[in-house]
């Protein structure tokens, strides 16, 4: 398992397609035929790792647009982002 760090630069897989529905992110990798999906914020994160992306970066743009702490809302895109890196959907790039 890749370990992240504040410092990773992580983005969408090559092997992945999605589609915005109504503000979510439905999400198919291509290599397992496996759905997933995304409540709006995830899809806002999404859509900002579709270009390689550093996640302190991630982490700020999510910050300044809602109201949450920014140790907790580094916390939920760490974890969402290794949760996505664990189904194969994104990747670190170096």
């Amino acid at each position: 398992m890749t370990k992240i760090s504040i410092d990773t630069r992580v983005v969408v897989a090559d092997d992945v397609v999605s589609c915005d529905l109504d503000g979510e992110a439905a999400i198919l990798n291509l290599k397992d035929g496996v759905y997933y999906g995304l409540d709006p914020i995830g899809a806002k994160i999404w859509n900002l790792i579709q270009n390689p992306m550093i996640l302190s970066d991630v982490v700020e743009k999510i910050w300044e647009e809602y109201d949450v702490k920014k140790d907790e809302c580094t916390d939920d895109i760490f974890e969402l982002i290794e949760e996505l890196l664990n189904n194969g959907l994104v990747k670190v790039n170096e």
